[in-house]
């Protein structure tokens, strides 16, 4: 996976950077699109966007770290046919699969909607020892001080980055801000995130509202 380094049609959907609900007639043309499959999926999506507006955020990371765990794992080159992609959590749940970076992408942008603080959460990028392989998982600090907490699709259990001696984290980064990364917390403050070329993609598209479905 090189995690730093022909869509055959479009769908234009009104999905706003800091909004991911999408509208009644938003969904009912993605149906129509891609079939009722698709069209369910997204609308479990935004009902438990309704349903976990007022829980715990604790209740929040645990509903909806089990909800995308459930979509399939695909590498890149097999889904998207191309080395490196990061897709829309529309993209991801419409196509049904994803790699380690749409889980984390999904549980981060849809965790925000529910009013998680962008600085209680980190995209962080490790290396999965057992796989010796690049990988991406999500981590939520309760606290600026305390050891995060770690939403992953290979062990779907939430623990803290102290439980996870299988991961070697890099570095993380979220809305704005870049850090090295050591024994899973955010060490050293490096830059803004938009060095992350990929991360700006992805951003710009979600923020166009242009979302390429193929």
């Amino acid at each position: 996976m090189a995690f730093l380094f022909a869509i055959a049609s479009l769908v234009f959907i009104q999905v706003d950077a800091e909004n991911i609900r999408l509208s009644k007639a938003d969904i009912e043309k993605l149906g129509k699109k891609y079939g009722p499959h698709a069209k369910r999926r997204i609308e479990r999506w935004q009902n438990l966007l309704d349903e976990l507006s007022n829980d715990s955020e604790e209740d929040k990371l645990e509903r909806v770290n089990d909800f995308f765990n459930q979509v399939r794992f695909i590498d890149d080159i097999k889904h998207w046919k191309k080395k490196d992609y990061w897709a829309t959590p529309v993209e991801f749940l419409i196509t049904n699969g994803g790699d380690c970076e749409d889980f984390s992408i999904a549980k981060y942008y849809t965790l925000r909607e529910l009013g998680v603080a962008d600085d209680k959460m980190s995209l962080a990028y490790v290396k999965a020892l057992e796989y010796n392989q690049a990988h991406m998982v999500l981590t939520y600090y309760p606290s600026p001080k305390t050891t995060p907490l770690i939403l992953d699709n290979i062990n779907g259990t939430i623990l803290p980055a102290s439980k996870r001696p299988d991961l070697l984290h890099v570095y993380s980064f979220n809305g704005d801000k870049l850090w090295l990364s050591k024994m899973g917390r955010r060490t050293t403050l490096v830059g803004t995130s938009d060095r992350l070329k990929p991360w700006v993609k992805l951003q710009s598209r979600i923020e166009n509202k242009d979302i390429n479905l193929r």
